[in-house]
C-alpha cells in the first residue's frame, strides 16, 4: 500500500484499533457506497433511514459487526445536500477522502496513536460531519493530524486544546443521525499531512478539479487503521 515516504512511516507505527480492541479484523466488511454499485439503484441514498437499513443488512449478510471503506470512492449520497452540491460539475465535491467506519450509535472512539487535542468543533449542517474531533501526532520529526467526524455533542464536552491524549484512549462516542449531518451512524476518520487554516474542520470530500492536492495531503487512513 504504501506510495511515498510518509506512507511507510504510518504503516510502521505501532497503532491502537480506532473502534477498540474489541473488535477482530474478521469483524470488519467492506462497503461499496459507488456511484456505480448497480445494488444502490433501488435504495434512496438521500434518506438516512434507507441507507442505514441497506447498510445493516449488508453487515447481517455477511455476518459482520462493522462496515468500512471510501476512501478515494465517488458517491452519489453527496447529492442531497448543498454542502456538496453545487451547479458546477467541476467543482461538485463528491470523492470521499477518509474511511468510513459504520456501527452503532454511541460506539466509543479511540485514539491510535499519542496525541495531542488540535481542534473541536460541532459543524452542524445536513451534510455537514456534525461534532468533529481533531488530534496533531508528533512521531520524531513527522507531524500529521487525524480527524473524528459524526461523533455525539456530548464528545465535545470539557475538551481542551493542546490537552495531551494517550494513544488508546477514549476520546469520543458515534453520534446520531439528529446530529451527525443526518447520516447514520458511523465514525468519518481521515488522515491530513497539512491542515492548513482550518479549526475543528478540513474537507472530507473533494471535487475531481482538486482531487490529486487532496489525494497527496490526505493519504488513505488503512495506513493507520489496518483492515486489509
Amino acid at each position: 500500500m504504501p506510495t511515498s515516504p510518509f506512507d511507510s512511516v504510518l504503516q510502521s507505527l505501532d497503532t491502537f484499533p480506532v473502534l477498540g480492541e474489541a473488535y477482530a479484523n474478521d469483524d470488519y466488511v467492506p462497503l461499496d457506497l459507488c456511484v456505480n454499485n448497480p445494488d444502490l439503484q433501488a435504495v434512496n441514498v438521500s434518506s438516512s433511514e434507507d441507507l442505514e437499513t441497506y447498510i445493516w443488512n449488508h453487515i447481517k449478510t455477511s455476518k459482520a459487526k462493522i462496515a468500512y471503506g471510501g476512501y478515494i470512492e465517488k458517491r452519489g449520497i453527496y447529492n442531497r445536500s448543498s454542502h456538496f452540491n453545487q451547479q458546477n460539475k467541476e467543482t461538485e465535491r463528491n470523492i470521499h477522502l477518509g474511511i468510513d467506519l459504520w456501527i452503532e450509535v454511541n460506539t466509543p472512539i479511540y485514539t491510535p496513536l499519542d496525541a495531542e487535542l488540535h481542534s473541536f468543533k460541532d459543524n452542524f449542517g445536513f451534510g455537514n460531519y456534525g461534532p468533529t474531533l481533531i488530534l496533531k501526532h508528533s512521531i520524531d520529526a513527522l507531524e500529521f493530524y487525524t480527524l473524528y467526524g459524526h461523533l455525539s455533542k456530548s464528545s465535545l464536552n470539557e475538551k481542551r486544546v493542546g490537552e495531551k491524549i494517550e494513544k488508546g484512549q477514549q476520546i469520543a462516542t458515534l453520534g446520531t443521525a439528529k446530529v451527525n449531518g443526518d447520516y447514520p451512524p458511523h465514525l468519518h476518520f481521515q488522515v491530513i499531512k497539512d491542515i492548513e487554516d482550518y479549526i475543528g474542520d478540513y474537507p472530507g470530500v473533494s471535487n475531481q478539479k482538486d482531487l490529486e492536492f487532496y489525494k497527496t495531503n490526505c493519504p488513505n487512513p488503512n495506513l493507520l487503521l489496518r483492515l486489509e
